[in-house]
């Protein structure tokens, strides 16, 4: 079944990139449908690991304030 949908400009573009970098990885023709169901099924946290560039210290103060957001955590029983 073919659908038209709306989208943004901005998520239009956005879309049409990740179709050429896919295009590039595959080595073959992406489509935009290919690549929305790529989004769909391949994107987990985990495929976020490493892409962060941040030092050490930037890691400790993260740390540090999750630990106090945690702390401070309170569950209400009903």
């Amino acid at each position: 079944m073919l659908v038209s949908i709306k989208i943004s400009g901005e998520n239009y573009r956005r879309l049409c990139s990740l179709s050429g970098k896919l295009r590039e990885e595959k080595s073959k023709p992406v489509s935009i449908d290919e690549t929305i169901t790529f989004l769909y099924n391949k994107r987990r946290v985990s495929d976020l690991a490493g892409s962060w560039n941040i030092s050490d210290k930037e890691v400790g103060d993260f740390m540090a304030n999750l630990k106090r957001g945690w702390s401070r955590w309170k569950i209400k029983s009903v």
